[in-house]
């Protein structure tokens, strides 16, 4: 479908609800997942970021997910694995240290948490436009508010400014082919170049805003978000599955023990509610933009 293909980044139906269900949905998805360790819950939410990273990006989110998560990944397992020597079931002694499966299988665990983590970052970063920040931050902390909406643009504006300047040092001759060293000089300047033209540009955006009287109190600010009765719908139903797993979050029921030896958590019925309401969690936006993206195409093929 072309919706996976190309993604459908900041045009998805679930970007178009109000702020507020947004940053709910993301505050107890993002939340829940850095404290469970439980391999079913941890598996859950690494294939639901991934799912709707793909959605949100299309195909290019497969490999950039596979740059940041796959080192990830490997690191953690590695470094947990042979510098701690807590468990009981012995793998093997390297240098007079005990290589543990408890301590392999702690590492790996920890390694998916921080790799969905970072997944579900992406997609926050797409969902949660700058004017969203700011009209959650604008009023209660306005200096927050405007470096968090400078944070999450940043990367994508560098990389804008970085092809722009490529692109004019092409123009003017300047990618010549050469030695190994003349090409590490242009990439150095070109980097150069990259630096000073951001922090001109924060200089004058913070200059500009504080020109607007941006933070003093009594400004009002414009915005559009108005919060419907479907907004509220969603409110309800997020904070209904949130709540109840966040409660089994709370109580233990998403996460195991791993040290001295891995003991599985008894899967009782608050375990399958809490897991049942976080399915449910994380299902809402993936619904909501492939039933918004199956409507358009209906009406497109209409008119």
């Amino acid at each position: 479908m072309k919706m996976f293909k190309n993604g459908l980044g900041e045009g998805s139906t679930f970007a178009c609800c109000h702020p507020a269900v947004n940053l709910m949905y993301f505050v107890f998805t993002i939340g829940i997942t850095m404290f469970s360790t439980g391999p079913a819950f941890l598996a859950e939410t690494l294939v639901f970021s991934w799912t709707y990273s793909i959605l949100l990006n299309g195909k290019k989110a497969i490999k950039t997910n596979i740059i940041f998560t796959v080192p990830v990944l490997i690191i953690m397992t590695v470094i947990n694995t042979f510098f701690t020597h807590n468990g009981a079931t012995v793998l093997f002694y390297l240098n007079y240290g005990r290589i543990t499966l408890e301590a392999l299988l702690y590492g790996l665990a920890a390694a998916v948490l921080l790799s969905s983590v970072i997944v579900w970052f992406s997609c926050f970063n797409v969902i949660m436009s700058s004017d969203k920040l700011i009209y959650f931050f604008g009023k209660i902390a306005p200096v927050l508010g405007l470096t968090l909406s400078m944070i999450f643009r940043f990367i994508p504006l560098l990389k804008s400014r970085y092809k722009e300047i490529s692109m004019g040092q092409r123009c003017m001759g300047r990618h010549q082919k050469g030695s190994y060293l003349s090409k590490l000089r242009q990439t150095a300047k070109e980097v150069s170049i990259l630096i000073s033209w951001s922090l001109e540009a924060a200089i004058e955006t913070s200059d500009s805003m504080e020109a607007r009287g941006y933070g003093l109190p009594g400004r009002t600010s414009f915005h559009l978000f108005k919060l419907t009765q479907t907004d509220k719908m969603l409110l309800a139903a997020m904070g209904l599955c949130g709540g109840i797993a966040a409660i089994g979050c709370a109580l233990g029921k998403t996460s195991i023990y791993y040290y001295p030896v891995v003991v599985l958590t008894n899967w009782d019925l608050m375990t399958v509610v809490t897991f049942i309401a976080y399915t449910a969690l994380l299902m809402i936006p993936l619904m909501i933009d492939i039933i918004g993206e199956l409507k358009w195409q209906q009406y497109e093929l209409k008119i």
